[in-house]
């Protein structure tokens, strides 16, 4: 039974409420690419996959839009 009370508590404490404020301010501000291209400058292993991925996937992107450009000429 205190397991039980103890989970319940647990579970309450983390369910992220504010104390009753419904107003809630998103203080991340960077998007998604900017935390890539922080992660991919720093020491952390693995870092450079995170820039490799990002190089690719623009590349990726520019052909795919270069070939859709193409397709639309009359």
């Amino acid at each position: 039974m205190r397991l039980v009370t103890l989970l319940a508590v647990a579970t309450l404490a983390c369910s992220g409420s504010d104390g009753g404020n419904t107003q809630t301010v998103n203080r991340d501000t960077l998007t998604q690419r900017q935390r890539d291209s922080i992660l991919a400058q720093s020491k952390i292993p693995g870092a450079r996959g995170v820039g490799r991925a990002m190089t690719v996937a623009d590349s990726t992107s520019a052909r795919v839009q270069a070939a859709d450009t193409v397709g639309n000429v009359p």
